[in-house]
C-alpha cells in the first residue's frame, strides 16, 4: 500500500463561502500515481467543513439558508463568553461534517454522475487547511 498526503490552503473573502475543490483532488490524486484506493479529504479547522453534494449554485444557496436557520448567529451562545464570536460556525461544520472519503477507482475519483467534493468555509478571511490524503496502490 501506497500513501501521499498534500494540502489545500483556503483564505476566503467572505465570511462564509463554498469552494468546488474536485479539481484540486484530482491533481493530487494524479500526482500520487495511486490507481485503486481511497481519498480522504478533510478540514483541518473547526469552523469549515468539506462535503460530497451537486455542483448546481441554487442548491449551495439552498444549504446555506438551511444552515442559517438551523445554526444562526446568536450573540447569546455560550462560547461568545470565551471571547469568541464564531459560535454559529462551530455549529454549522457539524451539521456539514468535516471530511469526506471517495473511492479511487482506474486512477480517477469513482463518484456518481453529479457528485463534487466542496469546501464550506463558516469563518473566513483568514487562513484555512485542508488534508488530502491519497492510499491505494
Amino acid at each position: 500500500m501506497k500513501f501521499h498526503t498534500d494540502y489545500l490552503v483556503f483564505n476566503t473573502k467572505n465570511h462564509r463561502e463554498y469552494i468546488n475543490i474536485t479539481d484540486d483532488v484530482e491533481k493530487i490524486l494524479h500526482t500520487s500515481g495511486i490507481m485503486e484506493g481511497m481519498i480522504l479529504v478533510s478540514a483541518m479547522h473547526i469552523t469549515a467543513s468539506v462535503y460530497v453534494n451537486d455542483a448546481e449554485s441554487g442548491l449551495i444557496q439552498d444549504i446555506d439558508e438551511w444552515l442559517e436557520k438551523l445554526a444562526p448567529f446568536n450573540k447569546n451562545y455560550r462560547h461568545h463568553r470565551t471571547g469568541e464570536s464564531n459560535g454559529d460556525s462551530h455549529l454549522k461544520s457539524l451539521l456539514m461534517h468535516h471530511e469526506v472519503i471517495v473511492p479511487v477507482t482506474k486512477g480517477k475519483l469513482d463518484f456518481g454522475p453529479w457528485q463534487q467534493i466542496y469546501y464550506a468555509e463558516f469563518d473566513g478571511r483568514r487562513a484555512k487547511r485542508v488534508i488530502v490524503k491519497v492510499m491505494g496502490q
